[in-house]
């Protein structure tokens, strides 16, 4: 996701990092890379120009300060600009003062409305709402035994007639959410292969129908600039209240996004990034920005993390490297943990500066598979003692785990110095709070 773009825009920056000071000619030259790198990943031509006037306008008016290099102002500059174009702040769903909250979902067919319907029941159900969906989507072929089967997986009642009749659909549901107490309801609409009247009438009568507190138009990301065309004839007959956008994990240039907000004025509320239930996050501008710029997103990790991780079993886990008894047996049920978090690409995207250091490189989701099974393969007794394990060990885990004895090596010897790694940061974490503490003792202590 915004490989590329991030790429390009860090090349830009380099044109101008380590000078003295900015002046109109690297300004240009800056300026030029930067269209070029935005027109690359298909964003809007209007949209492009717009942004590089208002960063040359800012970088010309703009003091460099003492302690920040000309490279690093450019780089904020340009990180405020892209935090306005993709919105400035996030937008929430706007529930209902009387429950139900109906949130109509609208889009093109195969944009992944139905996935995105069930991901946002899911979503919404750990806030403690409870959702029902509706399944007006009655003309693709096992639409609603689609919905049923991500229902069923998630926990969640679906509302469907034998009837090919979607307004029908709409209006039962809304009647069965508030007879079932149901705060949320979700209805799923059909889509086509491209715009056209009957769907376009279709979903508008829906809409007057039963009057949504949310139309949200789930287009792929993946089509760049027929995204936002076909956002804008949308929001031209629903008037809709925000955009999602799936895919995102995909080989994306990252142009719709960019575009999108501009082009219709509206604001981009969630993201698909999978098709996995859990893979749908709100949108933060702020932190696309930075995952642009190639700053990474530790924010959206940590609660990625704190969603995913036991906070008693992370005592324990804490404990067991303190002392020294952190085995092979936990370390494999960290790294079940850790493909919680989502897709391996996507998390290294979070981290700042991996997506440069591993540029080019494919990171498959079946990466950890060769670890596995070489734990897998191991006894109790050598996933509690890996030093016991000799050269026969280390040749029959191999030959069992369909790896070779140098992979067992290389995992002991990762495993051992991973072990280290983690002491001493424990160490310096405990030697922190330390420090905090005799400050804050201190800081009573005065007058």
């Amino acid at each position: 996701m915004f490989d590329d773009l991030s790429s390009k825009l860090q090349s830009a920056f380099k044109s101008i990092s380590g000078q003295a000071k900015i002046t109109e000619i690297n300004i240009a030259e800056t300026v030029r890379e930067i269209r070029r790198a935005l027109l690359d990943a298909d964003v809007n031509y209007d949209v492009a120009r717009e942004i590089t006037r208002r960063v040359k306008e800012e970088a010309e008016s703009s003091d460099v300060l003492n302690s920040v290099s000309p490279g690093q102002q450019f780089t904020k500059i340009v990180y405020d600009e892209l935090v306005r174009v993709l919105g400035g702040q996030q937008e929430e769903i706007r529930f209902a003062n009387v429950p139900p909250t109906v949130i109509l979902i609208a889009g093109l067919q195969g944009s992944g409305k139905t996935t995105f319907a069930a991901k946002l029941a899911k979503y919404l159900k750990e806030q403690k709402h409870v959702p029902m969906l509706a399944a007006a989507d009655v003309y693709r072929p096992a639409a609603i035994d689609q919905l049923k089967t991500l229902a069923s997986q998630i926990g969640v009642p679906v509302y469907s007639i034998e009837e090919k009749d979607a307004l029908k659909v709409a209006k039962g549901a809304l009647a069965e959410a508030r007879k079932q107490a149901c705060d949320v309801l979700i209805i799923d609409t059909a889509g086509r292969l491209h715009v056209d009247a009957e769907m376009m009438n279709e979903v508008s009568e829906i809409k007057k129908a039963v009057n949504p507190n949310e139309i949200l138009f789930v287009v792929d990301s993946m089509t760049g600039q027929d995204a936002v065309n076909t956002a804008r004839e949308f929001n031209q007959r629903l008037d809709f209240d925000g955009v999602v956008m799936t895919k995102l994990d995909g080989d994306t240039r990252g142009g719709a996004a960019l575009s999108i907000r501009t082009v219709v004025d509206k604001p981009i509320k969630f993201v698909g990034t999978g098709e996995k239930m859990d893979a749908i996050s709100p949108f933060y501008p702020d932190r696309m920005a930075q995952r642009i710029l190639g700053m990474g997103d530790v924010v959206s990790l940590v609660e990625k993390a704190q969603k995913e991780f036991d906070e008693d079993e992370a005592r324990i886990m804490q404990a067991k490297i303190r002392t020294d008894k952190f085995n092979l047996d936990d370390f494999y049920n960290q790294l079940q943990q850790v493909k919680k978090l989502g897709s391996m690409q996507d998390i290294v995207g979070m981290i700042p500066g991996m997506n440069n250091a591993l540029k080019g490189v494919e990171i498959e989701d079946d990466a950890l598979k060769p670890i596995e099974a070489i734990i897998s393969s191991m006894t109790p007794d050598e996933k509690e003692t890996p030093l016991i394990i000799n050269a026969s060990r280390k040749r029959r885990i191999a030959k069992g785990s369909g790896t070779s004895v140098r992979d067992v090596n290389d995992l002991l010897r990762q495993f051992e110095q991973m072990k280290k790694m983690m002491k001493t940061m424990t160490k310096m974490n405990k030697m922190g709070r330390a420090v905090q503490g005799l400050k804050n003792m201190y800081a009573q202590k005065k007058p």
